[in-house]
């Protein structure tokens, strides 16, 4: 098994559209204004988002793209006009991660954590 595709609502697809295409992800299906998807520069896995009267209560969604030249990709963001909450800085579960939040408020993590994403010193054998 593998994970597809995500989709996340919105209660406004064309600023969200703009959002993730500035965030850098190319969009592949264009339904608008109801349903978009997108696929990312790098994998398989595509995101998708449709409209929304209502986005869920409480923290929400929260959604995490790995980059491995992290800092790189923060600093061009931040260029290109996206406004970070927390800029690249080591965790204690040993990832680094930057973070930002889309037009509906939903939590983006962009992180990096080379081998220790799948295999941190903790995992379960």
């Amino acid at each position: 098994m593998n994970l597809n595709q995500i989709t996340i609502p919105s209660t406004d697809v064309p600023k969200a559209v703009e959002f993730y295409q500035q965030l850098g992800l190319t969009l592949i299906v264009d339904s608008s204004p109801r349903y978009v998807r997108f696929e990312c520069p790098n994998g398989a896995a595509t995101l998708s988002i449709h409209q929304a009267e209502e986005l869920p209560k409480g923290e929400g969604i929260w959604v995490y793209f790995e980059c491995e030249n992290l800092d790189e990709q923060v600093e061009i963001l931040q260029k290109n006009g996206l406004t970070f909450e927390e800029l690249p800085n080591d965790k204690p579960w040993l990832w680094r991660e930057a973070r930002l939040k889309d037009p509906d408020k939903h939590q983006l993590i962009l992180f990096y954590a080379g081998d220790n994403r799948k295999n941190p010193p903790w995992r379960i054998e």
